[in-house]
């Protein structure tokens, strides 16, 4: 689906009220699944995965089974503020530092005032604090639930919560809470048009470049796969 399509299905599955957890998929997350077996069950059990990094809609291309274009975590997240707008929907925000957090909460609700966000909570607590953390987000009963953890924690933490919370909408977001809390900067239009998103961002926190430098692997590794289906196989 492209984003217009991908934002009516979701409105509905959230008037009805039906869970739905969104994967945003970039290289890395692929990348993990495929030397996770656990990761890749965990994306297999998603109800709804988007190509939110350009490598993704690359991929998808160079092998012959595109996609519609890039629906970007980002842009989805304030397009389905915009609709919440109109629906009177009820936010919550859960990840990244205290400060970060609080600023993106009252950034977001300035921005979309007809949206209101119950609560919002930081990112750092353990397994033992889950139940809390869970129990107080089932109780405000939230619309959209956006979740900002650690990469390796971020979507699993969700597939595991994901019954228990019982909200409609449920998306990892990543950095999005440091953009609009203006900690950092989206990349420039020029930069996402060359698909140099990821480039603008190491530049901004180069402490990334070690999860950076698993893009060229993937970029092998779909050339290489591509190759393997094209050979043909002996018969014996």
């Amino acid at each position: 689906m492209n984003m217009d399509e991908t934002v009516s299905y979701l409105t509905e599955a959230i008037e009805q009220k039906r869970l739905t957890h969104v994967i945003t998929a970039n290289p890395i997350m692929i990348m993990s699944a495929v030397d996770n077996k656990d990761y890749y069950k965990m994306m297999r059990k998603a109800d709804l995965i988007v190509p939110d990094g350009a490598g993704v809609v690359w991929a998808a291309n160079y092998v012959g089974t595109p996609v519609a274009e890039r629906v970007a975590g980002f842009d989805l997240m304030h397009r389905l503020m915009q609709i919440g707008e109109q629906k009177r929907w009820t936010a919550y925000l859960l990840g990244t530092s205290q400060e970060i957090i609080e600023a993106a909460a009252e950034k977001l609700q300035l921005q979309y005032p007809q949206v209101r966000i119950v609560g919002y909570r930081n990112g750092f607590f353990g397994a033992d604090q889950d139940a809390e953390v869970v129990a107080a987000i089932r109780e405000l009963s939230p619309n959209l639930l956006f979740v900002a953890r650690g990469a390796d924690t971020q979507e699993p933490w969700i597939a595991k919560y994901k019954q228990q919370l019982g909200v409609p909408f449920i998306m990892g977001v990543g950095g999005s809470f440091d953009i609009i809390a203006g900690r950092l900067k989206r990349a420039p239009v020029l930069f996402q048009k060359l698909r140099l998103e990821w480039f603008y961002r190491l530049l901004q926190e180069p402490k990334r470049l070690p999860r950076m430098l698993v893009l060229p692997k993937f970029v092998v590794k779909v050339m290489r796969d591509k190759e393997n289906v094209k050979k043909p196989r002996s018969i014996s």
